[in-house]
């Protein structure tokens, strides 16, 4: 898994070096980033509402069906996923949609964990190099972690930079000027909010702790709504339905005990995805989408019946005449 969120973060590097370029501060970029990522994702979150819609439809027969066999959980399960096949629902389809921001969030933790390999894509082997040699500097080296070598080098270049001998000149030059992006807003946003291992006692250490209460605060505030918006999503099943509940303890947990730059976008990342929510009601609205389906399947059903052969009945039913004209002698009407 950590070569697969390392390739990862290395890609989405270049784009947040691409927006840093631009606006040389990294909260703005993340935020640039965010949106950008929003929108490619935006085919998933239409899926996501049609499987909402979907399961909205069907509530009503769930809840027949649990009345119907609800000292019978087998059945419940096999008449359920029945329901499922007929009406073409998966009841996993949106945890797709679920799934991808956290990935997305990983590979951004591994391009702030390394942002010299992955965001300003310097050596890997003068990066590995520096790290190193952060353990061994008179003075220096005492105070520093190891855990996130790449980020103090970043953090504490200007005290650095006499020892960072292995790094090119214009290498050098990029770390000092990404050294001077991270202040959001009075925030470093290189800066872990609290020690993992003593999360709530070095959590107000600094005022970084309204990194990991923003995270908790947005993302139970926009599932809220988000639930007022779309009522379906209360009738999820398995994975999505449990990520609910889950999901804004996690994100918390998170931005705590990582750089404050991966909570930032998980804070950005709730609220454009609350606003994306409000666009989509607008124009995939449940009801619109289930009309749709309806319609759909209507269709489905006048074709299938158009397309029926009645030749074979019809053939036997007056030879069933003929019979019945010899043996009565009376004419077939």
């Amino acid at each position: 898994m950590y070569d697969f969120f390392n390739i990862f973060g290395s890609a989405l590097g270049y784009l947040l070096w691409y927006f840093y370029e631009l606006v040389r501060n990294y909260g703005v970029a993340i935020i640039l980033f965010t949106v950008v990522t929003k929108i490619l994702l935006f085919p998933f979150s239409v899926k996501q509402q049609i499987s909402m819609a979907a399961n909205s439809k069907i509530a009503s027969k769930q809840k027949e069906l649990q009345k119907k066999y609800a000292k019978d959980r087998e059945r419940l399960q096999i008449e359920t996923q029945k329901l499922y096949e007929k009406e073409g629902i998966n009841p996993a389809s949106g945890c797709l949609t679920m799934i991808v921001p956290l990935v997305i969030m990983m590979g951004l933790y591994y391009t702030v964990l390394y942002p010299l390999i992955n965001a300003l894509h310097v050596s890997g082997t003068a990066a590995n190099a520096a790290t190193d040699m952060l353990k061994l500097i008179p003075g220096i080296g005492q105070t520093l972690g190891t855990r996130y070598g790449q980020i103090e080098i970043v953090k504490h270049f200007a005290d650095l930079k006499p020892y960072l001998t292995m790094f090119s000149a214009d290498e050098l030059a990029r770390i000092q000027d990404f050294s001077h992006g991270f202040s959001f807003l009075g925030l470093n946003l290189l800066d872990t909010p609290s020690d993992p291992a003593n999360i709530f006692g070095t959590l107000f250490r600094s005022n970084l702790w309204v990194i990991p209460v923003l995270c908790f605060v947005s993302s139970l505030v926009t599932q809220f709504f988000t639930m007022k918006l779309q009522p379906g999503m209360q009738q999820q099943q398995g994975c999505m339905k449990g990520m609910f509940y889950i999901m804004p303890l996690f994100t918390a947990w998170i931005a705590c005990s990582m750089p404050a730059a991966v909570g930032f976008y998980w804070i950005i990342s709730t609220i454009t995805g609350f606003l994306q929510t409000v666009i989509l009601n607008i124009w995939y609205s449940p009801a619109d989408l289930s009309a749709r389906a309806e319609a759909r399947r209507v269709a489905l059903r006048e074709l299938e019946e158009a397309n029926m052969k009645p030749v074979a009945i019809a053939a036997g039913n007056r030879q069933n005449d003929d019979d019945r004209q010899k043996k009565t002698g009376k004419p077939r009407k």
